[in-house]
């Protein structure tokens, strides 16, 4: 596309717009937005729109997704993940903060990271290794502040 607009510092620059079909892996920078049919990968995004009558059977790795029509995928965000009303997700979510509105149909797991799993997520992304040391996690007491250890 050759016109990119400027949307709060992000720009839109790539768009499978309502009634087109994709197939594909895809990496960019920017906004990508979905109004039609998309099968494949996002590998890397700044963030994602899935518009209301947008269909994306994919795994998608991103800063912001905003999911306004179907998912069927996991999805992996480094910033957040906002589910619109008149959204779908049929796959997990991994993000450090997750915004659901009322009617949302939501079918897998969630998980909410921290900060740090943020930051070791982006580290390895870069190194190019897997994260695979799942039983270092912390007990879940310290998230109850009635709970005393000892």
């Amino acid at each position: 596309m050759s016109e990119q607009l400027d949307l709060n510092g992000v720009f839109i620059n790539s768009i499978i717009g309502e009634g087109a079909s994709f197939s594909g892996d895809i990496s960019m920078s920017g906004l990508f937005r979905i109004d039609g049919d998309f099968r494949g990968n996002i590998k890397k995004a700044d963030k994602v729109l899935i518009g209301r009558n947008g269909r994306a059977e994919c795994s998608i790795h991103a800063g912001t997704i905003v999911v306004g029509g179907v998912v069927k995928g996991d999805i992996y965000s480094t910033e957040k993940v906002v589910v619109l009303s008149t959204g779908m997700v049929i796959g997990n979510i991994s993000t450090p903060r997750l915004m659901v509105e009322d009617g949302v149909v939501l079918n897998g797991r969630c998980k909410i990271i921290s900060f740090q799993d943020k930051k070791q997520k982006q580290a390895e992304e870069y190194s190019g290794s897997s994260y695979q040391n799942e039983g270092s996690a912390q007990s879940i007491h310290r998230y109850n502040p009635l709970y005393k250890s000892g």
